[in-house]
């Protein structure tokens, strides 16, 4: 090739530098006329642009053109290189022994370095077929080759890929150290989407070795450049994807990979990144409780895969199928045997998750009483307890633990679901954010309901007690690590500020706009992203529970802590030196009584319901034999701390007839209230009041309360908003709100409450040094939360527990804001004489009128904490 052919060939790395340019220039140059060689490199150019980001029929038309006028110019490594191009579309196409023979083909007629990057091309599709010893053996070829000559970027994307194979056989510190050199190498290139692509690489690098926060932001950091490229990221949505899966977050994986699989549809894309996306819409469908559309999708990828003659990924798929259908009850010595061979399949690709599919195999045995099969495959699964990332020994701990349960040793099941869940500890505590915290402890439920289990049979009230506790409101056990003075995230949070109460206001005024709402969504997307980077701090899991200290700190009062084991209450009733245990009723009977009572509480919240009160009294009685059971009559006549599960967080628990004249409050585990018992009350402190808009009463009760403090700080009108709100609710010793709360189940830590600027969520929060000694929420909604993970709930209340607030009270219900006022009135006052807030709000109700809409105010609201 002459000089004056060089800004011809200038055109193919363009094209992963600035994609759009590079097909516009190619456009031009076939508009010209050029001659057979230059041509050829045109269509090429447009092949490899339409294989990667456009329309997969439209590359194979384009490449095969190029190829034949590349013949026609006589030029046999200008045929060579495109049939490397060729190569890789077809096996996209799913066309895989044409592609193949491409490659073959290209490797013949090529030489020196063009058959160099021909074999970095088979090597990538051998990766994409999930033959990875044959792509180690094509990049051992092609890489001494590229370097030799010098060719940086087909270097680096050759490092890159090889990283990328030694990451799928589990061999992370090759991955890194090749991630390593490629990156160096990219630094000196103007090459952007592959820049963008070893930023991707690496994130799942990150994932793979336990590092979820560093994976996200590399993801987001590779998305933002594609972005600025204008190249859709389907890969890029794999394999977030991936990390969302293992962060807990399957709904949002399985919402991604559904829209990553129409935006392929669209462009009529890579069938073989359709089928993988399949198999990640299946996985993700399965983890959030949907079986029937994993075992849908799931299905189609095994035919896609096998199609294509992608053995690893087939085995793959065919491993979710097989989860999903033991998920639906379809136990079967077919499925064990499919279990086993899968299991062995994936063994000898030296796959990551052989161990999964051994416990799979070995799990289904044991459905069905094949004790020895089932021993022999957790045998195999629990090899992997000690070695590798994070949930890969989860899984080894598992293994171990059912075979201990199948053995009959309860001590071997205690002590490996002890193993397990620390490995998930060590690995839950370095992520920052608490969303991903509660909800990684999801991949512990198994094992602390197998310990449940035996502590129940053999161990035990006290046993049964401790491992209640031990994967309960860990989320709690340490405050989320503070997000960085990170100017992005403080504007995002800012402008979010304005967006929201833009849109609220719209709404109010009878004419929502849909722009400001895509907005606002945009922004929260943004912010959560953010956050979801923070790296955790601490060091340690979080305190555990000792049983002794909860003893005599509840001095004469009871503890009630409810348990669910194989769908019904177990009650432990702690306090008098001992913890009994009671049998209460079906969990699902009492969620439905709770749904029913919150609907009769919002009616009564209206003037005119007063007829339904019996009824709802009558609701209380039945929910109190169902979570009380016997224990209702033991519970002495000192105050009560009930610590339910989170799927019950949603009960009025005053209105049960055993604790409506009670001192009490609700924790959401022993640990927690122990440690706001244990809490210091600072010795001085500001009485902070704030009085948002909007509100029916107009917040009525702050000017009355603010006469019972010194010299409190009152904020209201504009000067209710969120940066000045912040700023004195930090370290305060007491903070009362009259605000609207909004709570938002979709997305719990953007539960809000209404200041004059825009909602203050639940993410502000999280950055004060700390949060108030006592808060009082006395508007709707504030003390709704979200059940997720294992054992753990989302919300206004849980933020501010870690922050360094002993006390909330807030109300779960909607209640009404003119009997508000009476309630917070007598509260203030009985906080004035020096009570907890749980004293107190039991002398308030007592001191509100007896009329029904009064007294279901009186229940709507909740002491949580100690104070």
């Amino acid at each position: 090739m002459t000089a004056a052919h060089e800004p011809v060939l200038e055109l193919l790395p363009l094209v992963f530098a600035a994609p759009h340019e590079a097909l516009a220039r190619a456009e031009e140059l076939l508009r010209a006329d050029p001659p057979a060689l230059h041509a050829s490199i045109a269509h090429q150019v447009i092949g490899i642009w339409q294989r990667d980001w456009g329309d997969l029929r439209l590359a194979l038309k384009h490449l095969r053109r190029a190829g034949v006028l590349a013949a026609r110019a006589d030029s046999a490594d200008r045929e060579a290189d495109i049939l490397g191009t060729l190569g890789v579309a077809l096996v996209h196409a799913g066309r895989t022994r044409q592609g193949l023979a491409a490659f073959e083909r290209g490797v013949e007629r090529g030489s020196g370095h063009t058959r160099a990057r021909v074999l970095f091309r088979r090597a990538y599709s051998w990766e994409v077929l999930g033959h990875h010893p044959e792509a180690l053996e094509d990049l051992r070829r092609a890489v001494p080759v590229l370097r030799q000559v010098g060719d940086t970027i087909w270097t680096a994307r050759a490092l890159n890929l090889r990283a990328t194979v030694h990451l799928a056989l589990g061999a992370v510190d090759r991955a890194d150290a090749d991630y390593a050199a490629a990156q160096a190498l990219w630094d000196t290139t103007d090459q952007e989407h592959d820049k963008a692509d070893a930023l991707e690489s690496q994130g799942i690098a990150a994932f793979r070795s336990g590092d979820i926060p560093r994976a996200l932001s590399l993801l987001d950091d590779a998305e933002e450049r594609y972005a600025k490229l204008g190249t859709p990221g389907i890969m890029l949505n794999i394999r977030r994807c991936e990390v969302l899966m293992a962060a807990g977050l399957a709904p949002e994986a399985l919402a991604e990979a559904d829209a990553a699989i129409a935006v392929l549809d669209g462009i009529r894309g890579q069938s073989t990144r359709k089928a993988e996306l399949l198999l990640t819409a299946a996985k993700a469908a399965r983890l959030a409780g949907d079986t029937g559309t994993a075992i849908a999708r799931a299905a189609v990828a095994v035919r896609l895969f096998a199609g294509q003659r992608r053995s690893w990924w087939e085995t793959h798929a065919q491993l979710v199928l097989i989860e999903a259908k033991l998920t639906a009850g379809r136990a079967s010595g077919r499925l064990v045997a499919d279990a086993a061979k899968v299991a062995g399949r994936l063994a000898s690709f030296g796959a990551p998750a052989a161990p999964e599919a051994w416990l799979l195999a070995g799990r289904i045995a044991l459905v069905l009483d094949w004790t020895a099969d089932a021993e022999r495959y957790l045998a195999l699964a629990a090899r992997s307890r000690h070695s590798g990332p994070p949930l890969a020994r989860v899984t080894g701990w598992a293994a171990q633990a059912l075979r201990a349960r199948a053995a009959g040793s309860g001590r071997g099941v205690l002590e490996a679901c002890r193993r397990g869940l620390d490995v998930l500890d060590d690995h839950r505590m370095t992520l920052g954010a608490s969303e991903l915290r509660a909800r990684a402890t999801a991949q512990g439920a198994e094992l602390a309901a197998l310990a449940q289990q035996v502590s129940l049979e053999r161990g035990g009230p006290r046993q049964l007690l401790l491992w209640s506790e031990r994967w309960r409101a860990t989320v709690l056990s340490a405050p989320p690590t503070r997000p960085p003075a990170d100017a992005a995230l403080l504007s995002g949070l800012t402008a979010f500020r304005v967006i929201a109460d833009q849109a609220e206001q719209a709404r109010i005024g009878g004419r929502p706009l849909p722009a400001l709402e895509r907005e606002q969504r945009r922004l929260e997307r943004e912010i959560r992203s953010r956050t979801l980077h923070i790296r955790g701090e601490s060091p340690e899991g979080g305190d555990r529970l000792a049983v002794g200290r909860l003893l005599d700190r509840l001095e004469g009062g009871r503890l009630v802590e409810l348990a669910v084991l194989d769908g019904r209450v177990q009650v432990l009733l702690v306090g008098g030196g001992r913890v009994r245990r009671f049998a209460g009723g079906r969990v699902a009977d009492a969620e439905r009584e709770a749904a029913h009572v919150q609907v009769a509480l919002r009616r009564l919240a209206h003037p005119g319901a007063e007829g339904r009160l019996p009824v709802v009294e009558e609701m209380g009685r039945r929910l109190q034999e169902l979570l009380l059971g016997p224990a209702a009559e033991r519970l002495g006549d000192g105050p009560v701390v009930v610590v339910p599960p989170a799927r019950l967080h949603q009960v009025p628990w005053a209105l049960l007839p055993a604790l409506r004249e009670r001192v009490l409050s609700v924790s959401p585990s022993a640990s927690s209230w122990l440690r706001a018992k244990e809490t210091p009350a600072p010795s001085r402190g500001r009485h902070v009041l704030v009085r948002g808009p909007g509100l029916a009463s107009g917040g009525a009760e702050v000017p009355e309360v603010a006469g019972r403090y010194g010299r409190p700080v009152v904020l209201e009108h504009d000067g209710a908003r969120v940066p000045r709100v912040l700023a004195e609710l930090d370290g305060a010793a007491l903070a009362h709100i009259a605000a609207h709360g909004t709570f938002r189940a979709d997305s719990p830590l953007f539960s809000s409450l209404r200041m004059a600027d825009g909602p203050l969520i639940v993410h502000d929060f999280e950055r004060l040094d700390r949060s108030p000694y006592r808060i009082i929420l006395s508007s709707c909604d504030t003390a709704r939360l979200a059940s997720v993970g294992a054992d753990e709930l989302l919300g206004l209340v849980t933020a501010l527990l870690p922050l360094g607030t002993a006390g909330v009270l807030a109300s779960s219900a909607p209640v009404n804001d003119a009997a508000v006022v009476p309630l917070m009135l007598a509260l203030h006052k009985s906080l004035a004489d020096g009570r907890t807030l749980a004293e107190a709000l039991r002398d308030a109700r007592g001191a509100v009128p007896g009329d029904a809409l009064h007294q279901a105010t009186g229940w709507a609201f909740t002491a949580f904490g100690a104070a």
